[in-house]
């Protein structure tokens, strides 16, 4: 593990992980979003290597990394019309764009599908890193497949320690959930995964962009990473409570009583000021900052789900936080990570369920 200041990495660091990634070796990185795994993007089996460490099927796409736009050529046949104006708003940053794959892409890349997905983060140790390699790195989250994505190197060591060759510490990402991931396949722009740019923002750009409505079984080839239907997950079991505030925290509060009343562990992952709805109970209670955009609760929304598995809770029930912003990223996230074990609450009569999906 190396040390590197996240705004002004050290040379020696980036020069010894650069050294490894053109060995054909794995580096973990930070990137503004979450910590990424990397190889060289044009080598199959450096490629397969992220595979085997991840544990991660080979149905499952990986994001290409780019030091700029410039670089676009090397790995997509061709630049589609709104590259240059979703690139001068949203890049160097957290969008991915969904494009065709061109013939220096590896098809363990793209899972052999005709798409590449490809984005140029802003974090200055990954951008430091894909110069210093001198080739575009595939990276997908530096986390064992299907776990909670790791948003500090010592994530990335409880999952991968002993599997990689080197990690650069470049301190907490400041995001905290993965890029967007934006199709421009598709008849009209389609987010295929929310995340770190909100459907606002591209709204305000594109003026009409759609969110795929599907998510993808373990058979299915994924036309993009991050797009499977379970994923993103703690150990224990979590339910998402979605509908009004003062509708959920009761049915909250009467599942975890019935919980803890039948010998489980019950965990919670709520706002801040949801606390004291629980306090009389025998649960453990995770917050994150609600704001306007839910950037902080982007920010920590996995190092909560992280705090719950560690405290050895077995089951954990969570709060959806609305759709406005990022707040789409991680309905997204805790849906998946609950594997589509959402409950419906009714809102005009509190506490009472709309159903399951």
């Amino acid at each position: 593990m190396l040390p590197v200041d996240a705004t002004a990495p050290d040379p020696a660091a980036i020069r010894q992980a650069a050294a490894v990634l053109r060995s054909g070796g794995l580096v973990a990185f930070p990137t503004e979003t979450v910590y990424g795994l990397g190889a060289n993007a044009l080598d199959g089996e450096a490629v397969q290597g992220i595979f085997a460490a991840k544990g991660r099927p080979a149905y499952d796409p990986l994001i290409v990394h780019l030091a700029g736009p410039e670089a676009l050529l090397d790995v997509v046949a061709e630049v589609h019309p709104l590259v240059a104006t979703l690139a001068a708003r949203f890049w160097p940053g957290p969008l991915t764009l969904v494009l065709p794959r061109g013939p220096r892409i590896p098809l363990t890349v793209t899972a052999g599908g005709p798409t590449v997905a490809v984005r140029v983060p802003s974090h200055p140790v990954a951008l430091a890193l894909i110069r210093a390699a001198g080739f575009p790195i595939a990276a997908p989250s530096a986390n064992r497949f299907g776990h909670l994505s790791p948003t500090q190197a010592a994530h990335v060591l409880d999952d991968l320690d002993g599997r990689i060759d080197v990690l650069l510490d470049g301190g907490p990402t400041p995001v905290g959930v993965e890029s967007t991931v934006l199709s421009l396949v598709t008849p009209v722009p389609t987010i295929l995964r929310p995340g770190g740019v909100s459907r606002e923002a591209l709204v305000m750009v594109l003026g009409q962009v759609d969110v795929a409505g599907r998510l993808f079984a373990a058979e299915d080839v994924a036309p993009s990473p991050g797009t499977l239907a379970q994923h993103y997950a703690p150990r224990a079991k979590l339910t998402l409570y979605q509908g009004a505030r003062e509708a959920v925290l009761p049915a909250m509060r009467a599942a975890a009583a019935r919980l803890t009343d039948a010998g489980q562990r019950v965990g919670l992952l709520l706002a801040e000021g949801d606390a004291p709805v629980f306090g009389d109970l025998p649960v453990t209670v995770e917050t994150i900052e609600i704001d306007g955009e839910l950037e902080r609760a982007a920010r920590q929304l996995f190092t909560a789900l992280r705090a719950l598995d560690r405290a050895g809770v077995t089951a954990i029930l969570a709060r959806d936080f609305g759709a406005h912003g990022l707040g789409l990223a991680i309905r997204d996230r805790l849906t998946r990570a609950a594997a589509g074990n959402v409950v419906m609450v009714n809102s005009n009569l509190p506490g009472s369920y709309t159903g399951t999906r």
